[in-house]
Formats: structure tokens, C-alpha cells, sequence
């Protein structure tokens, strides 16, 4: 590779972990930035979940380390996605993309509009934020959500705020721990199905990995540290930009 594709490859890491820890969305620079430097597209999205494996474990660590992470109800919530995970990726090739990427752009519309008009729930949750077994509802949300995951991983950690804040009931700053969790869980299954079909470039997805590590552990303390507000102004951005990518206002 050129001496060039190094710097790039990590800052963008870098802004996609830190992105991704805090709210979401962050393989939306990834994704196409491993396109750009030279993938095929079925390639990079299976290279891209090498990046997204470590910031979640280096992002699960450091909300553990300081005392914010429920490991019960995330593990709980995870066994679904992990099964839908594995269906996903197997489907990852056979779905018309561009219609797909339309209809999340209008998901993301409705979710921008649900973020804004409800700020109070995304802030302070409902009374009771520890949920170890999920009902039937969670468990066919979670495994959708898995779903989509295993496919094409953009996006999915706004699903997963918003299922884990309106669904579930968590707040913003308890979500967000247990949303790296269960994003650990799934990439590592779904990781398996593209490696088992020879879509992963080990030495771009590492040196992305790198840069994606240091902006989880930025991430994980900026959203401990500034608490729910920062993190849904932060996610009303990242919604907002997501919806023109996906329904093809912004190009990148």
C-alpha cells in the first residue's frame, strides 16, 4: 500500500470509533472510506467489522472500568441480535442496496423527528433502567436489529440506541454502554460468516482497528464524563447527516 493510505486509514478510524462509541453511525465513514481505498464493496463490508470488533471491545472496557455497564441486560439483549446477526451477513449480498439504503434514510427521518420531540425520554428513561430478561417484544426487536447488523452494520448503533431508550426504557447514558456490548456480541458472529466467504482484508481492517481503538476509548469517556445531553446532540447530528446519505442528498 501506499505510505499515504496509513494516515488515512487511521484518522478515519479514529473519527468513526469515537463516532460509533458516543452515538452511532461511525461505519458511514468507514464503509465507503475502505471503498474508496480501493475494495470491492461485499470486501469492505466485511472488513469493516475487523475495526468495529476492537472499538467495541475497547469501548465495552472502558465503560466497565468505570462502573456504567449492565452487564446483565446486555447480554440478555444480545443473544437475540447475535442470531439475527448471522442471518444478515448470509443475506448480505442478495438485497438490492440502493432500495434499501432508501428506506433507512426514512427510518432515520422518523427516528430524528422521535429524538427531537421526545428529548425528556432519550435524557432521563423511564423509572426502572435494568431489564435482565427481555420480553418477546425486545427479544423480535433485538433480533431484527441483528439482522440489519449482519447485513451492512451502518446505522445499527442508532437502531440499537433507540430500541434500547424507547423500547426498553434505558436512559441515553446507561444505553450507550450496553449498545457497545451488544455490538461486541454480533460483529464477532457475523465477522465469522465473512471471513468463512473470503471478504475480509486483514491488513486494511487492522490498520483501521487501530485508529477506531483510540476513538473508542476518547468516546467512552466523553460519554460518561458529559452525561446524556452532549450524547443526544451528538446523535442528532449524526441521525440528521445519516438521513441525506441514505436517501442520497449527500453523496458521501
Amino acid at each position: 500500500m501506499e505510505w499515504y493510505v496509513y494516515p488515512i486509514a487511521i484518522l478515519g478510524g479514529l473519527a468513526a470509533g469515537f463516532i460509533n462509541t458516543v452515538a452511532g453511525n461511525g461505519s458511514a465513514i468507514t464503509l465507503p472510506l475502505l471503498i474508496w481505498l480501493g475494495l470491492p464493496p461485499s470486501v469492505a463490508n466485511g472488513t469493516n467489522r475487523v475495526g468495529v470488533l476492537f472499538q467495541s471491545a475497547v469501548g465495552t472496557t472502558q465503560f466497565h472500568r468505570k462502573g456504567v455497564m449492565d452487564w446483565r441486560s446486555g447480554i440478555a439483549l444480545a443473544i437475540p441480535a447475535v442470531v439475527g446477526s448471522l442471518l444478515g451477513a448470509q443475506i448480505a449480498v442478495q438485497i438490492n442496496e440502493a432500495l434499501f439504503e432508501r428506506i433507512i434514510g426514512v427510518v432515520m427521518l422518523i427516528m430524528l423527528a422521535i429524538i427531537v420531540a421526545r428529548p425528556e425520554r432519550w435524557l432521563l428513561g423511564s423509572k426502572d433502567m435494568t431489564m435482565h430478561r427481555p420480553g418477546v417484544k425486545e427479544i423480535v426487536i433485538f433480533f431484527l436489529i441483528g439482522i440489519y447488523g449482519g447485513f451492512i452494520q451502518i446505522g445499527v448503533g442508532i437502531f440499537l440506541l433507540s430500541a434500547l431508550v424507547l423500547g426498553a426504557g434505558f436512559n441515553l447514558t446507561k444505553a450507550n454502554p450496553i449498545k457497545g456490548l451488544i455490538v461486541l456480541f454480533f460483529t464477532v458472529s457475523s465477522l465469522v460468516v465473512f471471513i468463512i466467504n473470503g471478504q475480509v482484508n486483514w491488513q486494511l481492517g487492522l490498520i483501521v482497528a487501530v485508529g477506531q481503538m483510540g476513538g473508542a476509548w476518547l468516546g467512552a469517556n466523553f460519554a460518561v464524563n458529559q452525561g446524556a445531553v452532549w450524547v443526544r446532540r451528538i446523535l442528532i447530528v449524526v441521525v440528521s447527516l445519516a438521513a441525506l446519505r441514505f436517501l442520497g442528498v449527500l453523496p458521501f
